[in-house]
């Protein structure tokens, strides 16, 4: 009788975990993973669910800085069109093309979605482009080479990286003015603001390391440097970052050493590294932040980590010379 009587509550109990499952299993990001690539002027489709290519899109010539706007579009920086091209991930066309000035590498788009900041690496120059018509609203002169472009929640900031002057330019948006040059490490490229605002983190491609900067006073108040296990300083060389939305882990890759890092934010320590593929470029996060998508530029795949195993799941192929990703949820 003890037997029999016990039977519903293991098979509850087993119901449980199956449910369980099941929800962990559905929990796994749904959707579709589009990756640019510099030599294919097309967008890689990647199914989210089971890592699979599922097709391309065309775009302009040289597709490099990809990401989301606010009401759904992917916007694509093609550095040798001199435009972003648009694209509605419900049909997979093209719906307008932006101009954004000579060379534009990458871009990040207002909190309102009605500006385009924008790194013309050639002229050496930010521009601020309207979203709408494509019209320059302003230019303002940086430091030769500027790459990484990253908005303040608020807006009222740009903050713009100077690859061969090692800066972070922070401009005014209202008037266009540079207010303060923040010396970081060498060739800096792309930035984090931590969700509570207060920090910057910039990665140095030739320092193998990321600079914090102070959001309130613009000064650098802490630098991480990146090792790894049978790699040489010269090949450590971090450029994508993202962080977890609670600000507690960032996520960087490592370039030339092949492997992406897991930071703990208080910290500032390394807990993990991952070996990924070919110059680990850009990196993004599902929103459910169990996977990290990882760009390898030399290897023309990208990496899908499990994030809480710390190893990586699947390479899966796509366009030549892969620069970044966003991810449709």
């Amino acid at each position: 009788m003890t037997s029999n009587a016990a039977t519903p509550r293991v098979l509850f109990r087993l119901a449980g975990a199956l449910s369980a499952a099941l929800l962990a299993t559905a929990a796994l990001a749904q959707g579709t993973a589009y990756v640019s690539s510099e030599k294919d002027n097309a967008l890689t489709m990647i199914d989210m669910a089971t890592l699979t290519v599922k097709g391309t899109v065309p775009t302009c010539k040289r597709a490099r800085h990809v990401q989301r706007s606010a009401d759904g579009m992917i916007w694509v920086a093609c550095t040798d069109s001199n435009a972003a091209d648009v694209i509605d991930p419900a049909t997979n066309k093209s719906v307008r093309r932006i101009p954004l000035g000579d060379e534009p590498e990458a871009f990040d788009l207002s909190p309102d979605g009605k500006t385009v900041y924008v790194s013309n690496e050639d002229a050496g120059e930010a521009s601020f482009v309207d979203a709408a018509s494509g019209k320059v609203l302003k230019k303002v002169k940086v430091g030769d080479e500027p790459e990484g472009v990253k908005v303040s929640a608020d807006g009222k900031r740009v903050y713009v990286t100077s690859e061969v002057a090692s800066l972070v330019h922070v401009i005014d948006t209202a008037t266009g003015q540079v207010v303060k040059n923040v010396k970081v490490g060498k060739r800096p490229r792309r930035m984090a603001i931590t969700p509570d605002g207060k920090e910057l983190w910039v990665t140095n491609e030739l320092d193998a390391s990321v600079t914090i900067v102070s959001t309130d006073s613009h000064d650098v108040i802490g630098t991480i440097k990146f090792e790894v296990k049978g790699a040489r300083a010269a090949d450590i060389t971090p450029v994508g970052i993202t962080m977890t939305r609670d600000g507690k882990r960032a996520f960087v890759g490592l370039g030339k050493a092949n492997h992406v890092a897991f930071v703990d934010v208080p910290s500032r320590k390394v807990t993990h590294q991952v070996l990924v593929g070919k110059r680990a470029w850009n990196v993004a996060l599902d929103k459910a932040e169990q996977r990290l998508w990882v760009v390898n530029g030399l290897s023309d795949d990208v990496t899908v980590v499990d994030v809480a195993g710390a190893k990586a799941i699947k390479s899966i192929p796509v366009g030549r010379v892969p620069y970044g990703v966003v991810l449709v949820e």
